[in-house]
Parts: structure tokens; C-alpha cells; sequence
């Protein structure tokens, strides 16, 4: 092979190769040339004397076949070892015993690699934003964002609430009778606007959407919509009624009635009672006459004994209808612009899971007033009874024959 050949070889070949695999090339290619090989592959390939006659030993005694490049203990030592120290001066920076302290300096700042190794030179480490996450990885950081978890603090009788809601619904499942978990979703503007999460597209090509999240002017007091959920937890179906006008506690049982008339009756046609589990605030809220007076109207309307169980205050994301409708919902419709009520109903409509979750929606477009307020003599005659524990959070309406 000419001088030209060999040059014209190693400078197509090596490129392409990591460094084990350079030596076994170029130590295979001096001992392939023989006598006067070593200094024609210096020459053609570039690489050191040295190099190439390490390579032509290990080819000669036989190349061990193996993912390593290098020898056990080659290469540079790690950087916590060259600098001791740099390990816990990290972990003291983001460590959540200590990031919060008033000696902290980043206490007000933000926690980024970059931030963390400006800190770390600052008391001497030679650190770059690369190597402190890497660091972080092997220390077990990872980036997380903050969990809505913390409600407040827990009622004395929330744990026996939970079991009487649970006994309760369980016996009413075991009677056939239909119980349903009730809440409104958030609020949605209603327009083109960025909505949290992301879809496949075209490269280069995203939806467009709005750069300010301010409401149509043109739309006034319609311009949000308001979707009302009702879940069957025995048969996994909800019902989604979407409002634009006012999030009330009339919104709220019409919604209901709605459902019971698109979907209870038919579900459970020999019904005599309702169970009803909600959130303690809201527009369905223990406190709250218009729902109770309305609740009332309902069970007069369908015949039904009505009981309404609320979970205690601050323990909203336990109601069943959060993890069970609501979230899948808003993953059906990430990324996507809620342009208007139709599109929001039909997405909600859409929205299915693996468990055979099915969703029915449509649009209210019945105006709710704000503000009515129930008469203490027609709300001390309605038909209610409250429960032995905790009737303020557990009663029965009863249809009234006198309506």
C-alpha cells in the first residue's frame, strides 16, 4: 500500500472511531505492514509514537473484547476527588434542611446548575453548571416541581367522615341505588389561548394562540366557561354541563337534573334514593341554602330521597370525581386552544381511558343569577333531616308531596 493509500485510508476511517477502536486499527494495520510498518502508520495516521506502538502491543498479545476504552484507572480522576469538599458544599446548597436557612445564599435566589456553580467558585471549587448536574444525579436530585398536597390543616373528624362516606356509599352501591360524586372543574377563558401541555405537530408548525391570557372584552361576563361534572363511581360515566354565565349552587343541580334526566333514570330505572358526595365549599357547599333549596325541588321533581355527604373542609382532592373525570379531561384537551363552548364540549365528549371511562357533555346556556338569597321561613320548611354525625355535613332531602 502506497504512502498516499494509507494516508487516504486513516484519515476516511478514524474519524469514526472511539479511541479503543483507533488503536486496534492502526496496531492491526503495523503488523499487517511488517518490517518498517510503525513509522508509516505515524506517518499516515497522525498519532503519536507512543500511541501507535501501545497499539501494536495489545494487538499482538491479543485485544481483550470489552466495552472500556481504556485500562482500569485510566483517564482523569473524578473532580470530587481532586477537590475534597465539593460533594457537601452541593449538597449543603440544595438540601431542603438547609436551602431555607437565613444563612443560605440561596435562599432568594434561583436554584439552578448555573446558579449553584457560581456559589461553588465563589468559595473556591472549580465547578462548571455541566459537572454540578451530574453531580446532582449522583447524589439522587432530581428537577421536580411543588406538589399540591398540603390542604390545611386536618379537621379532628376527618378520618371518620371518610369511613361514614365510604360505608355509606358502599351500602347504597349494594342496594343498586346510584351515587354520584359532584364538583366544578376550573374555570377555562374561553378564546384562543395557550392551554397548558403539548401535541404532536408538524415541526416548526404550533398552534397559534394569543401571547396575553386576557379575557374578550367582547365576550363580558361570558367569557370563561364552566364545566359542572357529575361521576357515576359504580359505573365509571360522568356528565359534564358547561355554563358561561355564573358558577351557582342552581347551576350546580341543574347540572345534576340533567344527568339524571340524559343518564340516571335510564341507568338505574327502579332508583328510590340518591347519594350525593361534594366538595364542603362552593357553589355546592354545606353552607350554602340555594344548593339545599334547590336539592329539595329536585327530589320533589323525581321522586327521590336525596343524601348529600360532604367531605371535610380541606380535603377537596379526595372527592372522586378530581382523580377519576376531571383529570383525564384535562389531559384529553392539553395543548389545545379552548376556542369556544362547542369545542370544549366536544373535547370533554371525547375524553375516554383504558378503564372505560365514558363522558357525556353538553351546553347550558340557561342564565344563573348571583347573589339569591333563601328566606329563612322557606328554608326552615324544606324537608330536611340531618344525619345523627355530623349533620351538618350529612343529610337527606325528601320529596315534598305538598309541592
Amino acid at each position: 500500500m502506497t504512502s498516499e493509500a494509507l494516508e487516504g485510508y486513516f484519515g476516511t476511517v478514524l474519524p469514526h472511531l472511539n479511541e479503543k477502536q483507533r488503536r486496534v486499527v492502526v496496531g492491526a494495520m503495523v503488523v499487517a505492514l511488517g518490517r518498517g510498518g510503525q513509522a508509516r502508520v505515524v506517518e499516515a495516521s497522525g498519532l503519536s509514537s507512543s500511541t501507535v506502538n501501545k497499539a501494536t502491543q495489545e494487538v499482538r498479545v491479543g485485544v481483550e473484547v470489552s466495552d472500556r476504552q481504556r485500562a482500569v484507572g485510566g483517564g482523569d480522576r473524578p473532580a470530587i476527588d481532586k477537590q475534597p469538599g465539593l460533594l457537601a458544599a452541593l449538597d449543603e446548597l440544595v438540601h431542603p434542611d438547609t436551602r431555607g436557612t437565613p444563612m443560605s445564599l440561596l435562599r432568594w435566589t434561583l436554584k439552578s446548575t448555573y446558579q449553584l456553580a457560581g456559589d461553588l467558585q465563589q468559595r473556591g471549587f472549580r465547578v462548571s453548571a455541566e459537572l454540578v448536574r451530574r453531580l446532582l444525579h449522583q447524589m439522587g436530585y432530581s428537577l421536580q416541581a411543588p406538589s399540591k398536597q398540603n390542604e390545611g390543616s386536618a379537621h379532628p373528624d376527618r378520618d371518620g367522615q371518610f369511613r361514614y362516606i365510604n360505608d355509606l356509599a358502599s351500602f347504597m352501591v349494594g342496594d343498586g341505588e346510584p351515587v354520584i360524586s359532584v364538583d366544578t372543574k376550573k374555570k377555562e377563558l374561553i378564546g384562543n389561548y395557550a392551554n397548558g401541555g403539548t401535541e404532536w405537530h408538524p415541526k416548526g408548525d404550533p398552534t397559534r394562540v394569543e401571547v396575553h391570557d386576557f379575557a374578550d372584552p367582547g365576550l363580558g361576563e361570558f367569557a370563561k366557561a364552566i364545566p359542572y361534572g357529575i361521576y357515576d363511581t359504580a359505573n365509571n360515566e360522568g356528565w359534564v354541563s358547561v355554563g358561561d354565565s355564573a358558577d351557582t349552587a342552581e347551576f350546580a343541580v341543574q347540572s345534576i337534573r340533567t344527568w339524571w334526566l340524559e343518564m340516571g333514570q335510564t341507568r338505574f330505572p327502579d332508583a328510590t334514593r340518591l347519594m350525593i358526595t361534594a366538595d364542603a365549599g362552593g357553589s355546592n357547599g354545606y353552607r350554602i341554602r340555594a344548593w339545599k333549596k334547590h336539592l329539595a325541588d329536585l327530589a320533589t321533581e323525581t321522586g327521590l330521597e336525596i343524601t348529600v355527604c360532604h367531605y371535610p373542609p380541606g380535603t377537596s382532592k379526595w372527592n372522586k370525581i378530581e382523580h377519576r373525570m376531571f383529570s383525564f379531561i384535562s389531559m384529553n384537551w392539553r395543548g389545545r386552544p379552548l376556542t369556544d363552548i362547542r369545542t370544549i364540549v366536544e373535547l370533554i365528549a371525547a375524553t375516554t381511558t383504558d378503564k372505560g371511562l365514558t363522558v357525556r357533555a353538553a351546553y347550558d346556556p340557561n342564565w344563573y343569577p348571583k347573589g339569591v338569597k333563601i328566606p329563612d321561613a322557606e328554608f326552615k320548611a324544606l324537608p330536611l333531616s340531618r344525619h345523627e354525625w355530623h349533620g351538618d355535613w350529612n343529610y337527606t332531602l325528601t320529596p315534598n308531596p305538598a309541592n
